[in-house]
């Protein structure tokens, strides 16, 4: 089949990969323009584009697609050249109008990081680890013109591990994505048949996952330890969980284990003890939680035995 592939991140640079190793021809790849990233402000290729290229793919990065711009129009019909079976559609950043979700001849398959209906929208993964999900997935849509309102085509399943961080779940995720992907369109009968019994999302059992801001990463010790503990995996790594030093700079909390340690009373936010283990912090239920990477504004992030080399932190030291 000739595929057109949407998506920009590494999370969509995996299943591209994967869709390069098929028969199918790739016709096009669409992906977010270049941005500015790193201390040096560059301009870089998204993780997609790179790829695309090193394979001599064509590669098309449109501002948007919309119907009321000359640029817009411009774009839909770029992309209705390329007379493509079918589009996939994986963290690609821009909204498809329904005009182009009808172009191809099969429509747009979106690869989603959650089980639908749990979890649309922009954060499913970190959304997933923070309120203590036992399980996620990878749901294969056809898409709607609603926020991941699409009916599902294939699902996998993913348990979501005491040690499992944003990062570790992403990397798991994106492998299923592509593996599903595959699976969906080992041929153009069994895209058909996958069409044909497409679920419907019940929506009575919606819940969105909320983009990531910068301020909830701030750790509140007022906070049960099980929570706070989620929160540390779920923001790493971004925006990665803080605990304020000043009005200007931030303690980074990379890493997180529940702790055994007794808490006696002591307020939330207390360090009860530094030891091989870590950072141990009491918690607002009266139980800790052990910090076991740091880092200081312009270091490296440190393991237990480097932060008790630094110094910097004492027992009964309250923590903001």
């Amino acid at each position: 089949m000739k595929i057109i592939f949407a998506g920009t991140p590494e999370f969509a640079a995996v299943a591209l990969d994967a869709l390069l190793k098929t028969e199918h021809e790739i016709v096009a790849v669409y992906t977010q323009p270049d941005r500015k990233a790193g201390r040096g402000q560059k301009l870089t290729a998204s993780a997609v584009k790179q790829l695309a290229l090193a394979h001599d793919l064509p590669v098309y990065q449109p501002l948007h697609f919309k119907s009321s711009t000359e640029e817009g129009l411009a774009a839909q019909a770029e992309l209705k050249a390329l007379n493509a079976d079918v589009m996939v559609v994986a963290a690609y950043g821009l909204i498809l109008p329904q005009v182009v979700l009808d172009t191809p001849k099969y429509g747009c398959l979106n690869i989603h990081g959650s089980l639908l209906p749990r979890w649309r929208g922009a954060a499913p993964i970190q959304r997933a680890i923070a309120t203590g999900d036992a399980e996620t997935g990878v749901t294969i849509m056809k898409m709607a013109a609603g926020l991941d309102t699409g009916d599902m085509m294939y699902k996998t399943l993913c348990p979501i591990t005491a040690e499992d961080t944003s990062a570790s779940l992403h990397d798991k995720l994106a492998i299923q994505g592509a593996e599903a992907i595959v699976a969906v369109l080992a041929s153009e009968q069994t895209l058909q048949q996958y069409l044909e019994q497409r679920e419907v999302q019940d929506e009575a059992l919606t819940v969105y996952a909320h983009k990531l801001s910068k301020a909830e990463a701030k750790i509140d010790w007022s906070q049960d330890a099980v929570t706070i503990d989620r929160n540390i995996r779920a923001f790493n790594p971004w925006p990665v969980a803080f605990i304020p030093l000043d009005e200007q700079s931030n303690l980074r909390v990379w890493g997180s284990v529940l702790s055994n340690e007794a808490v006696n009373g002591q307020s939330a936010g207390t360090i009860l003890a530094l030891d091989k283990q870590g950072v141990h912090v009491a918690c607002g239920d009266g139980k800790a939680i052990c910090l076991t990477s740091l880092q200081w504004p312009g270091g490296k992030a440190l393991n237990p035995v480097q932060i008790a080399q630094t110094q910097k932190l004492s027992i009964g030291q309250v923590l903001a």
